[in-house]
């Protein structure tokens, strides 16, 4: 699931005119540095919700054969994140599932981080396992970190700590989480509550450089941390 829905008001100007997903970025939209990442770990599906400008997303990801795209589109009413992934449950299915937010991305360093993210997959023990950035390596995050990591993985909430991580924009989720959730608007942010109150939220570091784009004036930073990264990879 690609969360590509949302409005990208911080954005403007330069999303008066186009969704923030398909902002460029070295060359290459925010959507498809995702939807890349999918096509290299294997994914053969990803469902994406559109709702700002969705024609121009639509027809963007119209001639892309891997993955293949299925929309889920929201034009009537924006759902925000959780109620997105409710209303794509049809799509997604039984088992367990990546999400992406279309907006982050990342260079991997070495094996590539949906795979390792595939492999710490624990369904006995987990509901969610995040992806994680440290604020060393990241660029374009203004904010603080998202959570503390115990030795077994296991997440809570940093309230600011900085010995805590980011949350990097991709993560497993089983859909057993969302069974009689309402497709109405509402956040993910209350399953990962949920999640940790169970004791079932955790957490995997990821290897490599993760770049957000807030703001206009991200883009270049994030193209020189494009750069830098592609050749400290290489």
């Amino acid at each position: 699931m690609v969360l590509a829905a949302g409005l990208g008001k911080r954005m403007r100007p330069i999303t008066d005119t186009i969704p923030k997903p398909l902002v460029r970025i070295a060359g290459k939209t925010l959507l498809d540095w995702g939807l890349d990442s999918l096509a290299a770990a294997g994914i053969a599906k990803a469902v994406v919700n559109v709702h700002y400008f969705p024609e121009q997303i639509i027809a963007h990801v119209a001639p892309r054969r891997a993955p293949k795209i299925v929309i889920s589109n929201e034009s009537d009413r924006l759902l925000d994140s959780a109620g997105g992934i409710v209303k794509a449950l049809p799509e997604l299915g039984q088992e367990p599932f990546y999400i992406l937010n279309a907006d982050t991305f990342w260079i991997d360093h070495g094996p590539l981080n949906l795979g390792r993210l595939g492999l710490a997959w624990d369904a006995a023990k987990m509901d969610i396992l995040l992806m994680l950035a440290d604020l060393h390596q990241a660029t374009g995050h203004c904010g603080s970190t998202d959570f503390l990591v115990a030795p077994d993985g296991a997440l809570r909430r940093s309230k600011g700590d900085p010995a805590g991580l980011i949350y990097a924009g991709a993560a497993i989720i089983h859909p057993r989480l969302f069974r009689d959730a309402p497709a109405e608007p509402h956040s993910l942010n209350a399953y990962f509550d949920k999640a940790i109150a169970a004791g079932r939220l955790y957490g995997m570091p990821m290897h490599g450089h993760w770049i957000t784009v807030g703001t206009p004036d991200a883009i270049a930073l994030a193209e020189e941390a494009v750069a830098g990264a592609l050749t400290e990879s290489q």
